[in-house]
């Protein structure tokens, strides 16, 4: 051990809890002999930085007895009492800080209890603390004071009489409601020794109105067995094996999921299943209550409060949960025991981060299945094209179903062409054949869904007189109209403004409100079937806490004929007694600039598709498009997966996307285009001299603007790369954006984004 004159000391390696590059490194702090046995590899400190007169936060990421710095180092100032990270935590930290090109602190953040990694320590989530009342006195003694004319107070006979009748601890705040007495009345009870007042931590419990009934595992078909009992050797022998649960709509994989969870439960050990939308998490949730009850599953997704997410990661922490459900970041939960990790519609974009650090849920799967050696298990319909690949290069174990649960049969997709619709008059946006559907349907009780990845009344607004389009103030994109708050809104920055019903051009009243979003299509429906019940689930209807839920289950009670609704409503849902799904502009997503544009759109509609017929009834699809020789929309038709991969794989192969390689999007943003410009031009050079000198297998393509080129008042430019992700490419680009930050060009935000969802 080193010393310090003539005293011995202990180091501590920081991480500085700071999004700025260049303190993206530990820092040495001395521990002083006032905090030893309290600072460990994990802690949450504050220390002494550089000149700044405040404290810096910081994490402890390990402990040593040297440094080349002990002449110059500071102590550490305060410590917090918990620990948070373990040492695993933080080599995942680490590995993915190098990967997704960011800080450190950035992923440690990821692994902190939420709400506890704002800046301001006083805002902190912490634990839910009440008062709770016990009686202390026999009755017999308050009996006798009663009778002495010790207790006189009419309020203090009442609350010791309710105490003695209900014998149980309650909560003063219940005390005061159900004796109809004040905290005055209890804290006299207290100080006369009648009682105690204990305060004690409870738990924000987001179960705690639900009511469900227990269930039974179901008898499993040969195919759920067979993909059952590979899985399950897995788990017996710790073999780090993937698989993919590739299974038609409704074929019954939640089934082969539970009944994994219980064998991985049985041999004590936990269990994470992520689920892609937060909408699908209640229905997921209530069937493992259902099977498991409530005190084994913690729930992680943002429609949570904070407080019950806090709750809810202790509880993992603890041990006590030892079933893990939710949305991306529930990876991230502190685990110390996993034995299974299963990822729900694994094709969903949502399991890649947009946001710093921009991680996938998969690469982190992966590094996690390796580290505690388990199985992965992949699930979906349509599978991503690279996890498709991966079966095919013998990566990832093949488990299919082929057939529906309960042998229901596969829904009647039939495809209407809108442009003949036009020509045959009809301007609506619904089709005859959707409008003869839907009408049957309501006379036969049966429910509808009616699919349009647009939220909002019209898309845009345009003058007719001078061209003229409603665009954001902040982005280069146009407005959408949201008829019910009369507001042109942004999608993009928030931004609002009331329309002003002419043109700011030409001056002209000739505008015409283009395009239909979910609000004009619940509008058309209500006036088109008046008598029907519908209801609207988008992000704009879904604001409040579990109003997502409330939706789902007015409509799963049958309360509801007719569903409209974006993604939210495509993916994972069981509804009986829904026998049509009509898809009013299949379109949508084959427009945007990105390679996956009709990967995207099979998905969506194969996905679509299968809420139809998923009961005793045979379902019926109606899609309309003006685009239906598109292979895409053809391929869903027919329900077939294989054929769509195998014609799409060819044109991925010719144009090198992945999986034949990685692309890599480099973004540039500021305020000021000029230094924008500047930074995309000398990273797109520094990389072109590291292919020349190092001889690195990348194709660059020369920085250009963004498609969406202003975003919040910044303008955006982009270079993007082609190459096989590996070290060799990371230090180079390391390398490249340090020069980079070298050259400080004032406000310019640099992102380094691996295999980007969101191409725009």
């Amino acid at each position: 051990m080193l010393t310090k004159g003539e005293k011995a000391v202990v180091i501590a390696e920081v991480i500085i809890n700071s999004n700025v590059k260049n303190l993206n490194k530990t820092f040495d702090y001395i521990i002083p002999t006032t905090l030893e046995g309290k600072v460990a590899v994990g802690s949450r400190i504050f220390v002494p930085f550089g000149n700044k007169k405040s404290l810096e936060e910081g994490f402890v990421v390990g402990i040593k007895e040297t440094s080349q710095y002990l002449s110059k180092l500071k102590e550490i100032a305060e410590v917090q009492d918990k620990v948070y990270l373990s040492e695993d935590k933080i080599k995942l930290a680490k590995w993915m800080a190098y990967r997704y090109f960011c800080n450190i602190s950035d992923c440690i953040k990821l692994m902190l209890p939420p709400g506890t990694t704002t800046k301001i320590v006083a805002n902190r989530v912490n634990e839910k603390k009440q008062n709770f009342v016990y009686l202390t006195a026999t009755e017999e003694q308050i009996e006798q004071d009663i009778e002495n004319k010790k207790l006189k107070s009419d309020k203090q006979i009442r609350a010791l009489r309710f105490l003695l009748n209900n014998n149980c601890e309650i909560l003063s705040i219940d005390l005061q409601m159900f004796a109809d007495v004040t905290n005055a009345v209890i804290k006299t009870l207290e100080k006369n020794g009648y009682i105690e007042i204990v305060e004690k931590e409870v738990e924000r419990n987001p179960f705690i109105h639900k009511v469900i009934d227990s269930s039974s595992k179901l008898n499993l078909t040969d195919e759920q067995k067979s993909a059952y009992d590979a899985v399950e050797e897995a788990i017996d022998d710790c073999m780090n094996s993937e698989f993919l649960l590739f299974g038609v709509t409704g074929s019954g994989k939640t089934e082969v999921y539970l009944q994994l969870i219980e064998k991985v439960l049985n041999i004590g050990k936990t269990s994470v299943m992520l689920v892609p939308e937060i909408s699908l998490t209640p229905q997921t949730v209530d069937r493992f209550i259902a099977r498991f009850g409530q005190d084994k599953i913690a729930i992680l997704h943002s429609k949570l409060s904070v407080g019950e997410r806090y709750d809810q990661w202790y509880k993992i922490k603890n041990g006590e949960a030892k079933i893990v459900i939710g949305a991306r970041s529930a990876i991230f939960a502190p685990i110390s025991d996993l034995g299974l990790i299963i990822i729900d519609e694994e094709h969903d974009s949502s399991y890649k981060s947009e946001m710093i650090p921009r991680y996938n849920v998969k690469d982190v799967s992966r590094y996690l299945a390796k580290e505690y050696n388990v199985p992965i298990v992949f699930g979906s319909a349509t599978p991503d094209m690279d996890t498709f690949y991966k079966v095919q290069q013998g990566e990832i174990e093949l488990l299919e179903l082929t057939k529906r649960a309960n042998n229901a049969e596969l829904p009647t997709i039939n495809i209407v062409d809108m442009k003949q619709e036009l020509a045959n008059g009809n301007r609506s946006s619904i089709s005859m054949k959707l409008y003869e559907n839907i009408k049957e349907n309501l006379s036969n009780k049966k429910q509808t869904i009616l699919f349009l990845n647009r939220r909002g009344y019209s898309t845009f607004i345009l003058c007719r007189d001078c061209g003229y389009v409603a665009k954001c103030k902040h982005c280069n994109i146009a407005l959408t109209y949201h008829i019910k708050e009369n507001k042109l809104k942004c999608h993009y920055c928030g931004y609002e403004e009331i329309p002003s019903g002419y043109c700011p051009e030409c001056k002209s009243k000739n505008i015409k409100y283009s395009g239909s979003g979910t609000q004009k299509l619940e509008e058309e429906i209500n006036k088109i079937f008046p008598s029907a019940k519908t209801i609207r689930m988008d992000v704009d209807t879904v604001t409040k806490k579990n109003s997502h839920e409330d939706i789902l289950n007015k409509f799963r009670n049958e309360n509801i004929d007719i569903l409209i609704g974006t993604q939210m409503v495509v993916k994972g849902h069981h509804f009986p007694n829904v026998t049509l799904v009509g898809v009013i502009f299949a379109d949508g997503s084959l427009n945007i600039d990105d390679y996956r544009a009709n990967e995207r759109t099979f998905q969506i509609l194969t996905q679509v598709a299968g809420r139809a017929g998923r009961g005793q009834d045979k379902g019926n699809v109606i899609i309309q498009t003006y685009n239906p020789d598109n292979l895409s929309i053809e391929y869903s038709k027919e329900q077939n997966y294989r054929l769509f991969y195998n014609t799409e794989i060819i044109i991925r192969k010719q144009l090198k996307y992945p999986p034949f390689c990685d692309i890599i999007l480099i973004g540039f943003s500021s305020e000021n285009e000029k230094n924008v410009i500047e930074s995309a031009r000398f990273m797109y050079m520094s990389l072109k001299n590291k292919i020349i000198n190092e001889k690195l297998q990348i194709i660059l393509y020369k920085p250009v603007p963004a498609p969406i080129d202003k975003i919040k008042n910044k303008i955006r430019w982009r270079i993007i790369i082609k190459c096989k992700f590996n070290n060799e490419i990371i230090e180079a680009l390391n390398t490249s954006l340090k020069d980079l930050n070298s050259k400080k060009l004032k406000d310019v935000k640099t992102i380094i984004d691996l295999n980007p969802t969101n191409m725009m």
